[in-house]
This record gives C-alpha cells, sequence and structure tokens, in this order.
C-alpha cells in the first residue's frame, strides 16, 4: 500500500507536472491535503486519483444488459470487477461471466473493450437483485453457481483512517452481503486486504484513547467488522471459510496476500484454497515462480512507464538487483532519502530495485512512488505496464484502458488470475464432491491465526463470554 502522506515535490513527480502547478490544486481543493506548519501534506490517494486532464465524455461506457443469449453451464457474476483479473482466473477453470459491476470509467472501458457480451452495471446501489438478475439475462429460477467481488479495501486498510463501515466504502461492503443473501448464489467469494482481520466495527481515533478516555466498548476492539459479516452470512445459512492467501503460493509471480472468504449456501463448511507452489519446495510442490519468468522475454522496446526523476535515479544508478536504499554508500543515505531517513520503519520500500530471481512484491496503483518504488532489476526505470500485466497474468491482448495513471491503478488493484484459479478449482471440486488435497501446517502467508478457526477463536479470546454474545446477537439483528 502507498505512503498515505506525500510531499509537493513527490506529488509533482508523480503527477509529472510542476510544484507550483501541485499547490494550485491544492489551494483550489482539487487534491485533498493539510497544512502542517508552513508544509503540505498531500493525502496520496488523493494525488493518484486526480488527472491532469479532464475527462473525455466519449471515454464513458453505459450501462446494458448481457448481449449474449448463451448460458454456460457454471456462471458468475462479479462486483467492482476493476480489470477482471480474478474473473479471468475462474474463466479459466470453467465458471464463466455474465456480469460485471464497476464504478471507474476507464475499469469500465476496459470491460467492455475485453468482454463486450458481459451485462455492465455502475453503482450497485443502484440495483436491486431482480434487475441485477434481469441485466444478466437470467430468470428467477435461474441458478446464480457464484457471486465474487473485492469491495473497496480502503476502509478497512491499517494505512488509512479505518472508518470501516462507517466509510462510504464500507457501506457498500454491507450492501454486496445484502445482494449476496437476495440472490442467494450457490458460492459467495469476497476478497479483501489483510486489515479486515483486524478492522474493529466501529472505530474510536487513536487520539481519543488511553487513560484519560474510557475502555474501548465491544463494537471498538479489533475483529468486529470480519464478525458482523461472518455472523451475517452464517445466519442465513451459508457457511464461512476464510484464510490469508500469498498468491505466490498459487503460482502467480508476486507476493500478494489477500483475505478470500469462501461461504457455500449448503452450509458445509468449504476447505481452503490448495497451494501448487511453496517457497522452499515444501510437500515436494514446485517453487515460488520469480520475475525473471515472466518478463525477462518480453521485448526490450515499446515498454510504457512513468519516469524517475533524476534526482532519484543518480541513486538508482549505484544499485544492482535486489537492492534497495540500505545498500547505498552510507555517506549518500541521508540525501536520498531526504526527512524520510530519520523515519521510523525499514523503508523496504525507498529505491527498490526488483530481484530477478524472486516473486516481485505487491504491485500497487503507482510503481515510482518515493516509499513503494518498484523499479527494474537493471534498467533504471519503474516497472512497465507492460511487466505489470505479466506480473498480475493478464494475456499481452489484453486491453487496459485509459491513461498511464489508469492503467497501473487498474493492473495494480487486480487480484492475480492465479488466485482466481485456485478458488475456481476449490469451488468445483466442491460440486463434484471431490475431497480436498490438504497439506497440514501449510504457511499460506506469513502471519499467523489468519484461518478463521484460529481467528475467532483468538478474537473471542479478547472477549468476555457474555459480551461476545451479545455482539453476535447486535450482529445479526
Amino acid at each position: 500500500m502507498a505512503a498515505p502522506y506525500l510531499s509537493v515535490q513527490e506529488t509533482a513527480e508523480i503527477l509529472q507536472c510542476s510544484e507550483q502547478y501541485v499547490r494550485r490544486l491544492l489551494q483550489g481543493g482539487k487534491i485533498s491535503a493539510e497544512r502542517l506548519g508552513g508544509r503540505w501534506l498531500v493525502a496520496a490517494e488523493s494525488a493518484l486519483n486526480y488527472r491532469l486532464k479532464g475527462e473525455d465524455d466519449s471515454f464513458a461506457v453505459g450501462d446494458h444488459r448481457r448481449r449474449s443469449w448463451e448460458k454456460p453451464e457454471l456462471k458468475a457474476l462479479s462486483f467492482f470487477s476493476g480489470c477482471l483479473g480474478l474473473d479471468l482466473g475462474l474463466e479459466k477453470e470453467g465458471i464463466h461471466l455474465l456480469l460485471a459491476c464497476e464504478t471507474d470509467r476507464a475499469a469500465r472501458k476496459t470491460i467492455e473493450l475485453n468482454r463486450p457480451d458481459l451485462a455492465l452495471i455502475g453503482d450497485i446501489r443502484d440495483y436491486s437483485a431482480p434487475e441485477i438478475r434481469a441485466q444478466a439475462g437470467l430468470s428467477a429460477e435461474d441458478e446464480i453457481d457464484a457471486i465474487v467481488g473485492g469491495p473497496p479495501c480502503q476502509a478497512f486498510s491499517s494505512a488509512g483512517k479505518r472508518q470501516g463501515f462507517n466509510d462510504e466504502r464500507g457501506n457498500v461492503f454491507l450492501t454486496f452481503i445484502d445482494l449476496i443473501l437476495e440472490l442467494k448464489p450457490k458460492f459467495a467469494v469476497i476478497e479483501n486486504v489483510r486489515g479486515l482481520l483486524s478492522a474493529p466495527l466501529n472505530h474510536r481515533p487513536h487520539e481519543m484513547r488511553g487513560k484519560d478516555y474510557p475502555p474501548l466498548s465491544v463494537e471498538e476492539k479489533r475483529g468486529g467488522a470480519l464478525l458482523f459479516i461472518t455472523k451475517r452470512l452464517k445466519t442465513a445459512g451459508y457457511s464461512v471459510a476464510f484464510n490469508l492467501y500469498n498468491a505466490a503460493n498459487f503460482g502467480a509471480p508476486q507476493q500478494r496476500e489477500r483475505i478470500v472468504m469462501a461461504c457455500s449456501r449448503d452450509g458445509q463448511k468449504l476447505p481452503y484454497l490448495t497451494p501448487t507452489h511453496s517457497e522452499h519446495g515444501l510437500y515436494g510442490l514446485p517453487q515460488w515462480r520469480t520475475l525473471r519468468e515472466v518478463i525477462a522475454d518480453l521485448p526490450k522496446n515499446n515498454h510504457h512507464f512513468v519516469k524517475f526523476p533524476e534526482k532519484r535515479l543518480q541513486y538508482y544508478r549505484l544499485l544492482k538487483p535486489g537492492q534497495y536504499w540500505r545498500d547505498l554508500p552510507a555517506e549518500l543515505q541521508p540525501a536520498a532519502l531526504g526527512a524520510s531517513y530519520h523515519a521510523g520503519g525499514g523503508k523496504t520500500g525507498f529505491y527498490r530495485r526488483l530481484a530477478w530471481d524472486k516473486p516481485a512484491p505487491t504491485l500497487v496503483t503507482h510503481p515510482a512512488m518515493p516509499a513503494t518504488d518498484l523499479a527494474h532489476p537493471e534498467e533504471d526505470r519503474p516497472l512497465s505496464i507492460e511487466e505489470y500485466k505479466r506480473i498480475q497474468e493478464f494475456p499481452d491482448d489484453w486491453i487496459i484502458a485509459g491513461s498511464l495513471l489508469d492503467q497501473y491503478r487498474q493492473v495494480g488493484n487486480a487480484v492475480p488470475c492465479s488466485l482466481g484459479r485456485a478458488i475456481a478449482r476449490m469451488l468445483i471440486g466442491h460440486l463434484k464432491g471431490e475431497p480436498p488435497l490438504l497439506y497440514p501446517d501449510f504457511p499460506y502467508s506469513r502471519y499467523h491465526k489468519t484461518d478463521d478457526v484460529s481467528w475467532l477463536n483468538d478474537i473471542e479470546g479478547h472477549l468476555d463470554k457474555s459480551a461476545s454474545q451479545q455482539l453476535s446477537l447486535d450482529l445479526v439483528r
């Protein structure tokens, strides 16, 4: 995740404009920022969403019904679809999409260019369950095999304010749960960030905690948001299983960790995903795929990428594959990092050249953000959009619409196709009654107690029994 705040200079580098122009944008309220003394602190998310040129109305794609009469054997609806990374994974295993739901203009254009037959709708809150069926070309009697979606994660991310369901995006999450329960698919799959594991139901700002304030209520303690979702689905008869998965364990050339919650209408708990790779060959599995495997054969020319400013390039030229700012000569490190040099944390994203023989780190929505650099192992530039697509496992001919920043944002936010394929294989195996392939104590991610059983035991251990029961009752009313 990108650093939450940027300086004016860093913002100018990202938008590729002058610092004076950035200050005019800040003064005019075009980009969100705060004044701290004589300095601007620019909200990174707002800066990335800003466009130097106005949107072209001809770029807009309207909502429309499905344009094909064919109904595949296994049917899925996708929400918060982005540029269809998860959905491509499902498709490769035989679960076919009928409808996509997306509000981002560039992502909608991407969907339209690559899958024009799909039904396309916008804001999930503008459609009832019967209207969604109609858009997808489904009758009231037609079964929906799967509903999948990754609701906006910023409301639960530990890098943000964590407003949870009090955030507009968090409320969209609840709308998604309501639609799942109304549409009654055989399976529901919800993907989200690790922060959902610890997000409270109601967030109390940190400056309002401590000995001078009342103790945190049950609703303000960690884990309340996920407990809310879990209880709501279980009360409606769905089983719930979730875990935190590193996509590299399923064949993606990227260490990207995401919560995947899998729910079944038949009430039978679904198994965890079956890994196909492991970091060190555990259980005889192939080792993680590397960056070299997926980008080394790309042509050397015709790459599209944002540029590092010369001030930062002078330091990149001193670094080898797999190195970062700590590998610079010690006397250059303070100048290279500026004020960030004295900040806490490992700062592993500063001046980061990727390693050839490891998976890429998590792709972010801009590869030249000062704190989350994603530089080519050898060339003096950030990763190109063509390399981004390979790492997220999109076909080379998959069209990503919009400006270069639009493209980075879409691909950076996508779910790796391999993770989608693993989800599809698990669902299909359950439908066929096939016993899952189990690897006891497999390290699905870097963290412990992230599976639903361990997580629930840990969360309930922080609540007394009566409080836990009362919260459970409150959540399902």
